[in-house]
Order: structure tokens, then sequence, then C-alpha cells
């Protein structure tokens, strides 16, 4: 394909269908939808299978691609949840009666198209779909190469629901995967109105550098938690394992622990034997190095500067010790993806410090970083982690796929 410029026009023209369907249209329509993501799962993990088997199993990617039976029963039972929330568009923010006579309106509108560039996570496919169609908007997706075939089942069902209900079925598409067609993509300010770039560092930085359609970035997580000197040290460990193992492919996973200096070897001693169960590989400071050294930890490598700052996606951390609370905020401003950070503490002045200095869209007291997520947050699912200050931070869900617009009513007032 030379161009997806009619890709993109048909995108826009079907988004007015989208736009006008009843509320409780759009809310079947998901519920619809579910059934059918549930009825095809066979289908769903064949597609998905050959993908899989493309991808080599050291890729840390690999756990992102993989759709189970489990998996798909969570994507099938979120689209319920986002059917029951509340439309956030066509909402009545404000109005007042002007001295002349004019009525004036502030409602909440759809955004209109929205494109999304993701990589190997095919569930962020139904869950762009699901949010676009619930708020109004049709949306363009971008998916990695890795999970073509998976995608492609996915919209191909999403697609049927949308006919089933008379909504013009390229409210929701599927672009090819070359990847000399993003730039136009990026470009294509008459018919795309907002671009999602969700996944690495350099697919966010490129569509930042290169896009000429406004840009809210998500994805790229860099989570720090900080063992502070006063902390209960057996909870932080369970905290700090939980924060790396429970999926260490995703971005809300822990990539750095930050200890207090008067506590790093009692901490250690704790930490070590958790994640040696999962076969975590730590990159020690040269404090935290010896300690471990010490402890016997069989994972263990010297850490070097790349490694702070660095997303693993994997069974794999750094370590760090630090003098004090203003040692591991200077850490944490200097590294941190503006994601998730977390402090372990017992210490009021300390904990409110961190919570208020720390520059992140999530930041949290005695508890995993793996929280930070739309479903869990009760917006029923997200297009990804906003990391930036503007429209959207943290969870990009629902609430967030709307615009303002201004409604005038006069009599013949001119001005």
């Amino acid at each position: 394909m030379e161009t997806i410029q009619p890709l993109l026009e048909k995108a826009r023209q079907a988004s007015i269908s989208v736009r006008q369907l009843p509320d409780s249209q759009k809310q079947a329509l998901l519920k619809h939808l579910a059934a059918a993501i549930f009825d095809n799962t066979a289908a769903i993990i064949e597609a998905n299978k050959k993908d899989l088997d493309r991808m080599s199993d050291a890729d840390p990617k690999k756990d992102r691609l993989l759709l189970t039976e489990s998996r798909i029963g969570d994507l099938a039972n979120s689209l319920h949840e986002i059917a029951a929330l509340p439309d956030p568009a066509n909402v009545l923010l404000s109005e007042k009666r002007l001295a002349n006579g004019l009525l004036v309106q502030k409602k909440s509108v759809p955004l209109g198209v929205v494109g999304v560039i993701y990589e190997s996570r095919p569930n962020v496919t139904i869950d762009v779909a699901a949010l676009c169609i619930r708020s109004g908007n049709g949306c363009v997706l971008r998916g990695g190469s890795d999970a073509f075939d998976t995608n492609t089942i996915l919209v191909q069902i999403i697609q049927a629901s949308l006919k089933a209900f008379g909504v013009d079925e390229h409210a929701v598409q599927l672009l090819p995967t070359d990847r000399s067609l993003v730039n136009e993509l990026l470009t294509a300010v008459k018919y795309i109105d907002i671009i999602i770039p969700r996944g690495s560092e350099q697919l966010i930085e490129f569509v930042r550098a290169n896009s000429r359609v406004p840009v809210i970035e998500t994805g790229a997580g860099v989570c720090h938690t900080y063992i502070e000197k006063t902390a209960d040290l057996a909870q932080g460990a369970t905290i700090v394992t939980n924060a790396k193992v429970s999926r260490p492919s995703v971005c809300n996973a822990l990539d750095t622990v930050l200890i207090d200096a008067p506590v790093a070897s009692e901490f250690l001693k704790l930490l070590s034997p958790q994640l040696e169960k999962f076969e975590v590989e730590i990159f020690a400071d040269e404090i935290s190095y010896p300690i471990l050294k010490e402890l016997k930890y069989p994972y263990l490598v010297a850490a070097t500067p790349e490694d702070f700052g660095r997303e693993f996606l994997s069974l794999k951390c750094s370590v760090k010790v630090v003098e004090d609370t203003t040692a591991a905020l200077s850490h944490i401003q200097q590294f941190s993806s503006k994601h998730s950070e977390a402090i372990i503490t017992n210490d009021d002045a300390a904990s409110e410090r961190f919570l208020n200095e720390v520059d992140a869209a999530a930041v949290y007291l005695n508890a995993s970083t793996r929280f930070t997520d739309g479903g869990v947050f009760g917006l029923g699912a997200e297009i990804g982690i906003s990391t930036q200050k503007l429209h959207a931070r943290g969870p990009f869900a629902l609430e967030k796929l709307v615009t303002e617009k201004w409604f005038v009513f006069g009599n013949g007032q001119i001005r």
C-alpha cells in the first residue's frame, strides 16, 4: 500500500456514525462485542499462536503478546465495565444567560478520530476500540507486526459488531504495519485529532519528534520503590517483590529499589530470598553489591550508570543504597519517567514530603506500583498511562476521550 489516505478518509466519515449512536445503543454494542469475543476465544488463541511462534522465547514482549483463555475472558469482562460507565460526551458542563440575552452553554463532545500506535499488546486493540465507541469516537489502530494476526482477528470481530448495530465498520480500523506509512499517519491533521503512542521510549520519542497531530505520551515506565529507614521491612520486601515479579513486562512494574543506608543490610536479607525464587537478576550499586555477595545471591551483577533510569520489562531490577530521603528524591528526579513511584515508610513527614515532591502521574505510600491501571482505578480500561501533564495524566481512560464545545443560542443579537 502506497498511501493510507483512503483509510483515514473512511475513518473520519465513519466517526460521525459512532457520534450519532444513542447512549443505550453504545452500551448494547459493547455487550454484544463482549459476547462475540468470548464466543471466538478458540479462534483468537489460534491467531495469537501464529504471532507467538514468530517471537523468541527470550523476548520480554512475549508475555504481553500472549492471550490465554483467562486474559480473553478479562477482556470481555472489561467491556461490560466500560459499558456500565457514564457516557463522557454530551454532558452539560456550564450554562449562563448573558446580559444581551444570549444563552451560552459548554458541553463535552467526542475528540473525533483517535490514532493509536502500539507494540505487542493485542489487548490494547480491544481497550482502545471499546473506549472510543463508548465515548463516540472513531479510531485507527497501528499495531506492531509482532501482533498482526491477533490484531487482525480482533478488529474483524469488532467490525462485525459495529455492522450489527448499523454503524459504519470503518469507525475502527487496523492500519498496515508498513513502517513507511507511519509518517503519513503522524501528519494527517485533516483526519486524525490526536495521536497516542503506547510502547517503548524509542517509539514515544519518534512520535513526539515527527507528529504534526497533537500527541499524548503513554507507556514508558521507570518505576522506583524507596525503602525509608523507618519502614516495616518485611512489608517492604513483599511490596517490592510484587511490584517486580507479578507481571514484569508491563509499564507499572518496578525497575529500581532505593534503600536507606541504615537498613540496607537488613532489608536485602529479607528481600533477596523472595527475588531469588523468581530468578530476578539484580544490578547492584557499589554498596549493595557486597551485601548481596555475602548473602550468596546467585543472580547478581555489578551495576553500571546505565542500569539506573532503565526500564527492564523483565525479571531484572537495579538496587541503590541512598543516604536519606533527600538523596532518594534526587535520584528519582533524575531518573524517573514520571509514571509511578512508591515510598515504604512509617514516618509521616517523610511520606508527606515524598508524595508531594515526586513529579509522577501516580505516587504510592506503602503499596505496589502495579496498581497504576485504568481498570484497577475504576475507569473500566485505559488507552495507556499518560506521563505528561496536558489534557490527561495517569490512566488515559474514557473520561479523557472528550473535549469541550461552546453552544451559543441567540435571537438576532449582533456585536
